[in-house]
């Protein structure tokens, strides 16, 4: 079924409030189906927080299956944050991070890393499995603190993987097997980076303090950083206005029934992120035809 693009009346596809909070998307979309992933926070009636990973799905970006938590309610995981969906070894694989909170911190600690889940259905997953993006050598408690991954197959060698992740900036790690990781550096960028390959070359969003980024590098290490940010309808969007961030592209123009790239990111307000940052988040959607300019719903 194509999207009808009339049908849209919000760009607000998840709406957040007092109790609920829908952050960090992730998307796949397969045979007509989108596949939504994201952060739930839910804040308990004593005002504990919790984080979730947790999904929905939906064929029209209107109506959506009800949510399904992916992880279990543990303050010392808090398992959130998912980057990208890839295909490997015949099963679908979803990376992640843990956002460990257990003192009852605002931020994720110290013991926060990023974990990867494999999957026949992109519904029921498999327990996590430890990213050693530092490579085998280095101890888990020697790894540092790490969120936001995001996987991506090499745009010049099939079969080869890398791994961006938020430490120093933007840190990358390649693979060939998903177990086995080599340390690749790191450069200046914002967190929830994304990456897509455009006309032979990568093109990494990001998030500054608000707004989404845009890099583009040709080979992972010299990057040309875009001067123009993308806020979308921020100033007109009160749920929006505190924080715009997250922003996560999928390239779908070349699917019939879509034909264009999509943009999907959270809004956080009307208050900025050091004020509300475990409720009214909501997660909203634009949509392209160059992955430059954005068309949305006011």
């Amino acid at each position: 079924m194509a999207l009808n693009w009339q049908a849209f009346t919000s760009p607000v596809l998840l709406r957040g409030d007092a109790k609920t909070a829908y952050r960090d998307p992730a998307v796949f979309y397969r045979d007509g189906c989108f596949y939504l992933y994201f952060t739930l926070v839910e804040t308990e009636e004593d005002g504990a927080v919790y984080l979730y990973l947790a999904m929905t799905t939906s064929t029209d970006l209107v109506h959506f299956t009800p949510v399904r938590k992916l992880s279990e309610r543990d303050r010392a995981l808090n398992y959130s944050s998912p980057g990208s969906i890839i295909r490997f070894g015949g099963r679908f694989c979803l990376c992640c991070q843990t956002y460990c909170r257990e003192n009852g911190e605002k931020y994720g600690n110290a013991n926060c890393r990023i974990w990867l889940r494999r999957s026949d259905d992109l519904i029921h997953w498999d327990a996590p499995e430890l990213l050693r993006v530092k490579g085998d050598a280095v101890p888990d408690a020697e790894m540092g603190r790490m969120i936001d991954p995001y996987l991506l197959e090499d745009r010049e060698e099939p079969g080869k993987y890398w791994c961006f992740f938020k430490q120093n900036g933007v840190s990358l790690s390649h693979s060939r097997d998903l177990v086995h990781w080599e340390y690749a550096g790191h450069a200046d960028s914002g967190e929830n980076v994304c990456v897509e390959v455009v006309d032979g070359e990568y093109w990494l969003w990001h998030s500054p303090p608000n707004g989404i980024g845009l890099m583009k590098s040709r080979n992972l290490v010299d990057w040309e950083r875009s001067p123009e940010l993308i806020t979308l309808g921020q100033a007109h969007w009160p749920w929006a206005r505190g924080r715009l961030t997250a922003g996560v592209v999928a390239d779908l123009r070349s699917v019939p029934e879509v034909g264009k790239a999509l943009l999907f990111f959270h809004g956080t307000g009307p208050e900025d992120e050091s004020v509300i940052f475990d409720q009214y988040a909501c997660i909203g959607f634009a949509w392209s035809d160059d992955l430059l300019n954005w068309q949305y719903v006011e």
